[in-house]
């Protein structure tokens, strides 16, 4: 038994040898504490007195090691704010509840640290002895999250408000898409991711955009897209590339609606290629269409026609009814004119009353003339305007090709040679063109005819302007508009090279109203300017008085540009004033009543009489030049412009010498007292870009240099 009993007592020995003592024991607890990455205390309830915490937790405490700790509290230990932004947590565990929190807080420097808070409750028979305290510093992850959801939330706002698609694909597949997709294309985000992104693209360029794709092309192009709805939809695409780090290949395309451009520059086409009042092809369109469809033709042996119409008497409609029943005439005939040709023929018009008609489904001259009848008892049944029925007719000329020639101008001049022939012949019917008619119109008139009309419409006309002199005060007292024309060949043309053409092919009208509205807009400018507040003479030739919407074109022209009535004066001949039927005395007095200044032109040269001059209400009289040039050394000359100063003061009008170039003429009409001149003596007419400048320099150069 002693031996038992000895070795009993051995055994104890043992057993304190091999185990560590509490010290060892809880220096490899410190050393295991310290070591982990994480802040770690132990806290005595109730009151949570430290009775152990390693160095990271006291380092963050402010203290060199966990010693300097043991024995505060845990309130003491914290200042005040992260004291009470923990004290509910810690009241919980204190209960029994572990708590699981993160919570910012000031780090050292000054930053904001992340911190992640773990609280475990130590119990012994249901009694909360203590509270173990864990902290992590998830400041990295922390800032990592928040640049995530910052990036999120910018790529999330950014899709929102962008206008412009933008899809995410790998290898044509839909990853995802913005809200500008989803608005644009009718498909929700959803349906259409795993979609197909070239089911988008429309059939005729889905090839093409297949290829931009798989060349990783990144210049924009241009494609059509198909909607849900089947609308379709021009867009401007640009794509990128994306290496992701699994080693695949995103694209990211990025494609902007366009349709609004593209419907702008179609409409600019539109706008140069057809005539706005009618909608129909113009003459450069026209032309162009017919040399293409003739190539065609020849190709295929095949015959067409083209029929030059002009409406006859149409110009006694305008001046009856006006400019505005003229056009509606003019739409009207342009629809009947289309419902009764072929879908294969070409309607346009070239301006005023005149129609071509380009007919592709012929096989000899007798069809052609069938179609040319059927157009004209289309244009001469009745039209219903303003309640009352009217009726025109028209002349038709006709060319053939290949017979005439194989030409589209060429064929054009043909058909407007036979066109005149018509009208020569009373109108109302169709001529097939024939050799022998081109003595009737001389070719040059014609091509003269379609140049000034081209002129009118493509703003070739241009105003110079001669400056008046006032001679009793020797100050500028006004500006004449003459016209010119900037010929794309010829250069600059004056007025006497077309000016009664354009009058005898009635485009008079288009080029006086255009004189008229620009006249105005650049005198107003040169006011606002702050030029000198005189007037403007404007021509008006006796046709265009014998229009009633001439009053109108002027009273509209003076509202649109600002300019005040007095400012502008109307220049007539003298032959207006000896048309008895003309309507030009009305149109006179509601000048003159509206404050427009009135002047006769090249006074003297016609055969007015003092008692029409009585009857008109005239302001001024205008010495006509030829009455000037040989002053003073010729008597008669010198006489007639006497005569005219003085019936002029007698009248109570001003005179106005025109063509006064040299000093010795100044004198003569200053000696007689005529009240103004105008010529080469004071300034050439002068582009309007020039008039600032000579305006500046005026007072400075000496008259008749």
């Amino acid at each position: 038994m002693q031996q038992g009993h000895a070795a009993d007592h051995t055994q104890p020995a043992q057993a304190s040898h091999h185990a560590p003592t509490a010290a060892v024991q809880f220096s490899l607890l410190r050393s295991v504490a310290d070591a982990m990455p994480a802040q770690m205390a132990y806290f005595e309830a109730p009151g949570l007195r430290c009775l152990f915490a390693n160095e990271r937790y006291a380092q963050a405490c402010g203290q060199p090691n966990g010693k300097a700790l043991l024995g505060r509290t845990l309130q003491e230990i914290l200042p005040p704010p992260v004291w009470q932004s923990n004290r509910r947590h810690l009241e919980q565990c204190l209960a029994g509840v572990p708590q699981h929190y993160s919570l910012p807080t000031q780090g050292s420097r000054g930053d904001t640290r992340m911190l992640e808070i773990h609280l475990a409750p130590h119990t012994e028979n249901d009694v909360v002895q203590g509270v173990f305290l864990l902290v992590y510093d998830i400041t990295h992850n922390w800032r990592a999250e928040q640049a995530a959801r910052a990036s999120q939330e910018r790529l999330e706002k950014f899709n929102a408000a962008s206008e412009e698609i933008i899809i995410f694909h790998q290898d044509g597949t839909i990853l995802d898409a913005n809200q500008a997709a989803e608005r644009i294309t009718g498909y929700s985000v959803e349906s259409l991711r795993g979609r197909s992104i070239f089911d988008l693209v429309h059939p005729d360029d889905r090839v093409r955009t297949m290829g931009y794709a798989h060349q990783n092309y990144e210049d924009p192009y241009e494609v059509m897209i198909v909607r849900r709805d089947g609308r379709c939809i021009d867009v401007e695409v640009t794509g990128r590339s994306l290496s992701q780090t699994d080693g695949t290949t995103q694209r990211i395309v990025v494609a902007r609606d366009i349709s609004v451009r593209k419907q702008a520059q179609a409409q600019a086409v539109f706008m140069t290629q057809h005539d706005l009042l009618t909608g129909l092809p113009n003459r450069q369109h026209l032309l162009r269409h017919t040399e293409q469809t003739l190539h065609r033709l020849a190709e295929q042996q095949r015959q067409a026609a083209l029929l030059f119409i002009n409406l006859d008497h149409f110009k006694t409609l305008n001046d009856s009814l006006g400019y505005f029943a003229g056009d509606e005439v003019l739409q009207a005939m342009a629809l009947r004119l289309k419902a009764n040709i072929g879908p294969e023929d070409f309607v346009a018009r070239l301006g005023n009353d005149e129609f071509v008609v380009l007919v592709t489904q012929i096989s000899s001259r007798q069809e052609a003339k069938a179609v040319a009848e059927k157009l004209l008892l289309s244009i001469h049944a009745p039209h219903a305007l303003a309640g009352m029925p009217i009726s025109l007719t028209p002349s038709i000329g006709i060319s053939l090709f290949p017979e005439h020639s194989r030409k589209s101008e060429e064929l054009l001049r043909q058909a407007n040679q036979a066109m005149l022939v018509a009208k020569e012949n009373g109108g109302a019917n169709t001529q097939v063109y024939a050799t022998s008619m081109d003595g009737t119109v001389p070719y040059e008139e014609l091509v003269l005819e379609r140049q000034l009309r081209e002129a009118i419409e493509q703003n070739q006309l241009v105003l110079h302007y001669q400056p008046q002199l006032c001679l009793k005060t020797n100050t500028l007292a006004g500006f004449e508009a003459l016209v010119r024309w900037n010929h794309p060949q010829r250069g600059l043309v004056g007025p006497d090279k077309f000016i009664a053409f354009a009058e005898k092919r009635r485009l008079i009208s288009g080029i006086g109203r255009w004189v008229l509205f620009e006249a105005c807009r650049q005198l107003k400018a040169w006011h606002d300017a702050g030029l000198p507040k005189v007037p403007v003479a404007v021509n008006i030739s006796p046709l265009e008085l014998r229009q009633r919407d001439v009053l109108a074109d002027i009273e509209l022209a003076l509202k649109t540009t600002g300019l005040a009535p007095q400012y502008l004066e109307i220049e007539i001949t003298e032959s207006v004033l000896m048309q008895q039927s003309s309507p030009a005395h009305s149109i006179l007095k509601a000048l003159r009543a509206l404050g427009v200044h009135i002047a006769i032109d090249d006074f003297g040269t016609g055969y007015s009489s003092l008692a029409y001059l009585k009857r008109y209400p005239i302001d001024k009289l205008k010495i006509d030049r030829s009455f000037i040039t040989d002053t003073p050394h010729n008597a008669d000359d010198v006489a007639i412009v006497t005569a005219i100063i003085q019936m002029g003061r007698s009248l109570q009008l001003k005179v106005l010498a025109e063509g006064v170039e040299q000093d010795a003429q100044q004198a003569l009409l200053r000696s007689l007292g005529c009240d103004l001149m105008q010529g080469f003596g004071l300034s050439r007419p002068l582009p309007a870009s020039q008039v600032h400048a000579w305006w500046q320099s005026w007072g400075t150069q000496p008259l008749f240099a």
